[in-house]
């Protein structure tokens, strides 16, 4: 492979990657200064199937978080951490024959948590978005969601244990970061056939006969 061909390879994944980040901020920073927080108020995109509402998210993906003090900067550490690990992960497979829809999995993940982690490290400080409960506002900033697909909602029986008479959706609030992240792991579960060796999957199936 030239010297030409490989730094284009590499040029098509870093396009996709500053796609999705900058897809991503500016969704999050055009709901903040043009919406009204919290889920009461709606952009009707498809109806009530399909709406921008604009929450806060003090975890992670899709609102998974940790329970306690630093919580939120264990959260923040370990998507600054895997960003770097991914990114050096997807240098190394372009450097071997690995299978392109694999990597891109990997490329949309590594847009999804760098987008995040912006949020992350960044938010607490210039939107002023970190809870009055965060030990400091860096490292401690609110991920803005506001992609909202409402298919069903309901209210809990009281019954359930901590979250009964509460109102649930079907699906979480999240943004496009998080959508990257899904589409990416959707990539990889899919393609994760092709980084079996073809000798490997003879042998498996010799034995299996």
């Amino acid at each position: 492979m030239t010297h030409y061909s490989s730094m284009k390879r590499y040029v098509k994944y870093l396009l996709v990657l500053f796609l999705v980040i900058f897809a991503d901020q500016g969704c999050k920073l055009w709901v903040h200064n043009h919406m009204e927080l919290g889920p009461d108020y709606h952009i009707k995109i498809l109806g009530n199937l399909f709406k921008l509402t604009y929450v806060l998210n003090y975890g992670m993906a899709f609102g998974l978080q940790f329970g306690f003090k630093y919580g939120k900067l264990l959260i923040t550490c370990v998507r600054l951490f895997a960003s770097l690990y991914i990114m050096l992960y997807i240098v190394r497979s372009l450097a071997q024959s690995t299978p392109t829809v694999w990597i891109w999995g990997w490329v949309l993940l590594l847009g999804g948590a760098i987008g995040n982690t912006i949020d992350s490290i960044f938010y607490g400080v210039y939107l002023n978005n970190a809870p009055d409960i965060a030990p400091m506002q860096w490292f401690h900033g609110q991920v803005i969601d506001m992609l909202h697909l409402d298919f069903w909602s309901g209210v809990l029986p009281h019954w359930v244990p901590i979250c009964g008479g509460q109102e649930i959706g079907l699906l979480p609030i999240f943004n496009i970061a998080d959508l990257a992240i899904f589409l990416g792991l959707l990539l990889m579960f899919c393609s994760f056939h092709a980084l079996v060796p073809s000798n490997k999957k003879s042998q498996v199936t010799d034995y299996t006969v």
